[in-house]
């Protein structure tokens, strides 16, 4: 096994075990992708990776990070998706989705616009909810504790989305649960504080990710694989989640039609202290695979082809995720194959390309 294996999930087979990471682009108009999707998504594709995931992709529309992200919660998005997942499927890879919900970190204008509160008149939006009243740091917004009934329609707007990405043709579809996020906020208990069923012990903070699973499994074909992405850590001093909770989570969701774990960290608290620095975050995909026996995704400052090789090479994931080196490169995947002596199928229709 190695960076250009194929990798078969179900029905699907990936080219190589090189997937784009989910990147916000904050260039939507109303979660409605555009011309700058197609091509930041679609060159990745031509460039050579074997899947490529959307941007984080609200489920409603107080769900979204900023004003600017995309969405699946109209029909008017899943038209727009179309023609992008058409042509990464006919440049060979397989186009994915993430489906988010941005919880308390919701309706924040884009880092380069200083990643601040914005405010209804200014197209942003309230309440933004979360598991509980906590704010995410001083001068975020004051997040409205979600009912049980506004439970229940998370998960049916998660499902609503997950048919809307089907009908655009997605054909692999990833649960975001991590960086602080809305099903993040209910995992750890440092943003869950709820004295219900979705709060407190360890299965009631977990009870809505894995209702969320259920749900998008439940209309997700069983011919097309399911993704899950976790923060292994909050990288908290004390009493926040960690590898440990990680693991039992993957072991309580080990039925539910989940194929791989995406496995990042980080994301909950304004000033963690993070050592970062290449690969800082493979020991905690390499841990949850060789633990709990499932595939992972590896992502987090991995740049280098051997270094990528040598992750997959010695089994510390099955997959690794890129992000900034493909913004940087599209083509990274090609130039990779050059380096380590190996090849990447191409359709008929581009190979003159290469």
């Amino acid at each position: 096994m190695n960076l250009f294996s194929p990798l078969s999930q179900r029905s699907l087979t990936l080219r190589n075990r090189i997937a784009v990471a989910p990147m916000c682009q904050y260039s939507a108009d109303e979660g409605v992708p555009n011309q700058w999707h197609f091509v930041h998504l679609g060159s990745r594709a031509v460039g050579g990776a074997a899947l490529v995931i959307s941007e984080a992709t609200a489920v409603e529309a107080r769900g979204r990070i900023s004003p600017a992200d995309t969405g699946l919660w109209n029909e008017v998005q899943a038209q727009a998706w179309a023609p992008i997942t058409h042509f990464i499927r006919e440049a060979g890879a397989v186009a994915g989705v993430q489906l988010a919900h941005a919880g308390r970190k919701a309706s924040v204008a884009a880092p380069w616009n200083g990643g601040k509160p914005v405010a209804p008149a200014d197209g942003g939006w309230r309440p933004v909810v979360a598991p509980s009243a906590l704010a995410f740091d001083a001068g975020s917004i004051e997040p409205q504790a979600m009912s049980l009934a506004d439970i229940d329609a998370l998960v049916e707007a998660f499902v609503a989305a997950a048919r809307r990405a089907l009908d655009a043709g997605f054909e692999l579809a990833e649960i975001h649960g991590a960086h602080g996020y809305l099903l993040h906020e209910f995992l750890s208990p440092l943003s869950n504080r709820r004295d219900d069923d979705y709060g407190g012990s360890f299965d009631n903070r977990i009870r809505l990710l894995r209702r969320v699973i259920a749900a998008v499994r439940g209309v997700w074909p069983d011919r097309l694989p399911l993704w899950l992405r976790i923060s292994a850590t909050d990288w908290a001093a004390d009493g926040g989640w960690d590898l440990e909770q990680s693991c039992a989570l993957v072991e309580a969701i080990r039925g539910d039609g989940v194929d791989l774990i995406d496995v990042s960290s980080g994301g909950m608290l304004p000033k963690a202290e993070i050592p970062v620095g290449p690969g800082f975050q493979t020991p905690f995909a390499a841990e949850i695979r060789r633990r709990c026996g499932v595939a992972t995704g590896a992502v987090g400052l991995i740049t280098a082809p051997a270094q990528a090789d040598h992750i997959v090479r010695t089994g510390q994931a099955d997959v690794v995720l890129l992000a900034r080196e493909l913004l940087r490169d599209p083509y990274w995947p090609r130039r990779a194959a050059a380096e380590l002596r190996q090849k990447i199928e191409a359709p008929l229709q581009y190979q003159r390309a290469w």
